[in-house]
């Protein structure tokens, strides 16, 4: 089977400039640390207090904020580290995300089970020039895959390759 030929347009870079993994914002960090140390914070908190209370120990107040304290720190750090460690890569085969540092992940999504696009963003986002990507794909193992915390004009070209390129082989 032929490839089909690639689309040209001239505002947005040839796909073999592009080839090398792309950090996200760092901007997004402070979100992704916000996210997570509260994501964090609350069972840890509710953990720390509760555990206490049920075997009668006096200060449970003064643990539960205890696990308050380390929840929102170990959060942020774990967030803020989450972030700075995830990439994207588009070629002109598939989307690629890579993530983590001890337990890595990497998802390539061919550009040929890609169903539809979502691009979200939230108030935070928008005030923070932020979106989040989303791509639907054909089967039922993970089956989307979600780019959070992306520069816009990186989603909004992301998101224009990969729809264009669906329009060109629906074409087909």
């Amino acid at each position: 089977m032929m490839e089909p030929p690639a689309l040209p347009d001239a505002s947005l870079p040839p796909l073999e400039a592009n080839t090398g993994w792309q950090p996200l914002p760092r901007r997004g960090a402070l979100f992704a640390a916000v996210g997570s140390a509260i994501g964090m914070a609350i069972p840890l908190t509710l953990a720390a207090g509760i555990v206490p209370l049920a075997f009668h120990y006096a200060h449970w107040l003064l643990a539960g904020c205890a696990g308050l304290l380390v929840g929102l720190a170990w959060g942020a750090w774990f967030g803020w580290r989450r972030h700075r460690l995830t990439f994207w890569r588009l070629d002109g085969q598939a989307l690629g995300v890579r993530r983590g540092h001890l337990w890595q992940s990497e998802s390539h999504v061919p550009i040929s089970r890609v169903q539809h696009l979502d691009l979200g963003r939230g108030p935070l986002q928008r005030m923070a020039g932020l979106a989040t990507l989303t791509v639907h794909t054909a089967g039922t193992r993970m089956n989307t895959v979600a780019i959070a915390g992306l520069a816009l004009a990186d989603a909004e070209r992301l998101r224009d390759r990969l729809a264009r390129q669906l329009d060109h082989d629906d074409a087909l």
